[in-house]
């Protein structure tokens, strides 16, 4: 490559000046030679379609029983090794996806407000974060727990139950110390909680599973 000449070099200091300010203020597009923009934060708005053939590096899979089919997650047989987004939640937000079950089981089932890690290591777990089922225990239960989904301050209701393949869309929403979780735009469980989880070891959001046959697609978290 032949050098610079001398006349020439205030236009390139000019240029590389002009580059570097592109790099600081792109969105999208990353020049050569910038570093690429930081991951978002737990202020903003994130989304994920699943149209690709792996989870990628926002998602942290905890087990087998994972993985992504024609646009969407496909779960069975986790036994409650969930897979973890990666990315912080905000303090308070509304999480919505849609879910369906090709099991007479049911069983559709999120965790919120987790350490982004934990998972089952016997039968009996205990998780970091709220816990949101639907239809569980055979499709007989409908629940928002506190970490222990067995536990006595949890939240139940026994109907609707899941109907074998159809889309059902989630919204699970916090404000301050509540709890709300709305099916197709159906209040279904409201949970308050005088301690709520926040803070380091509570700020990730995860799908899971036990032996059900399950699919979620198009998670949207929105900081409220």
């Amino acid at each position: 490559m032949r050098a610079v000449s001398g006349p020439s070099r205030p236009f390139v200091t000019r240029s590389l000046v002009a580059l570097g300010v592109l790099c600081a203020s792109a969105a999208v597009w990353i020049p050569l030679g910038c570093d690429p923009p930081p991951r978002a934060t737990p202020g903003q708005r994130f989304e994920d379609r699943f149209e690709r053939a792996d989870f990628g590096a926002d998602w942290r899979t905890t087990g087998s029983g994972w993985r992504i089919e024609n646009g969407a997650i496909r779960g069975e047989g986790a036994r409650n090794h969930p897979l973890w987004l990666r990315r912080k939640l905000p303090r308070d937000a509304r999480i919505e996806f849609d879910a369906w079950s090709e099991s007479p089981a049911g069983d559709l089932k999120c965790e919120a407000w987790g350490d982004g890690e934990s998972h089952a290591t016997q039968a009996s777990y205990t998780a970091t974060s709220y816990v949101v089922i639907f239809g569980g225990w055979h499709n007989r239960l409908n629940v928002i727990a506190r970490m222990n989904e067995h536990g006595a301050d949890r939240q139940v209701r026994e109907d609707p139950h899941v109907e074998l393949g159809r889309h059902y869309h989630f919204k699970v929403e916090r404000r301050g110390r509540d709890l709300r979780w709305l099916l197709d735009g159906n209040p279904l469980l409201e949970f308050n909680d005088p301690d709520p989880l926040a803070g380091p070891g509570h700020e990730y959001f995860a799908f899971n599973d036990w032996d059900a046959l399950v699919h979620f697609d198009n998670l949207v978290i929105t900081p409220l």
